[in-house]
């Protein structure tokens, strides 16, 4: 073999070796990424459900509070009163000039109000998070290069948790309920 020979097969083997390398990296790294979002995508929802159960206990037990709250004044309110204005014929007059306990029933429904609205938004944000994860495993399925590597592994299936009114709205394509008070 002539030394041009030998120099072709040498570079022969080199742009193959070369070539076999760039494609077992292209491999492994849509093989490791595409594993990467499947185990995000799995942690996610977890995540998303300790953030549900979190909303529900938060506002559950929040709303309990104006009904206690309420109990609780009536109880110590109602006897402060009867003890202190009986019998007396002034009773009308001294009423309005004493500062007596306020219910602040107002202040507990604001607060629960505020409470369910962060909640429902931290909860949404964690769906939004699971969807754009899974959105970014499709484009890792169905793009080249990655496709030709892990085009045919499975899709994730992640559910959106919704309501039956929204999914009702969302089949039928209508949603003309607008009234706000019933």
């Amino acid at each position: 073999m002539t030394g041009l020979g030998f120099k072709l097969g040498a570079l022969g083997v080199i742009v193959v070796l070369v070539l076999g390398a760039l494609i077992g990296g292209l491999y492994v790294s849509a093989s490791n990424r595409e594993i990467d979002l499947r185990n995000l995508i799995t942690q996610q929802e977890k995540v998303r459900e300790a953030n549900f159960d979190k909303m529900w206990k938060v506002i559950s037990q929040k709303a309990q509070i104006p009904g206690q709250y309420k109990n609780d004044f009536k109880e110590v309110y109602t006897p402060l009163i009867e003890g202190r204005y009986s019998g007396d014929g002034q009773m009308f007059m001294k009423w309005i000039h004493e500062h007596n306990p306020q219910f602040e029933g107002a202040a507990l429904y604001k607060d629960l109000m505020t409470s369910i609205e962060g909640l429902r938004e931290s909860f949404f944000q964690e769906q939004k998070k699971i969807l754009s994860m899974k959105k970014q495993h499709d484009d890792l399925l169905m793009k080249f290069p990655s496709c030709i590597f892990v085009g045919g592994r499975d899709r994730i299936e992640v559910k959106v948790i919704s309501s039956t009114k929204t999914k009702e709205i969302v089949s039928s394509g209508i949603e003309d309920d607008v009234t706000l008070f019933k």
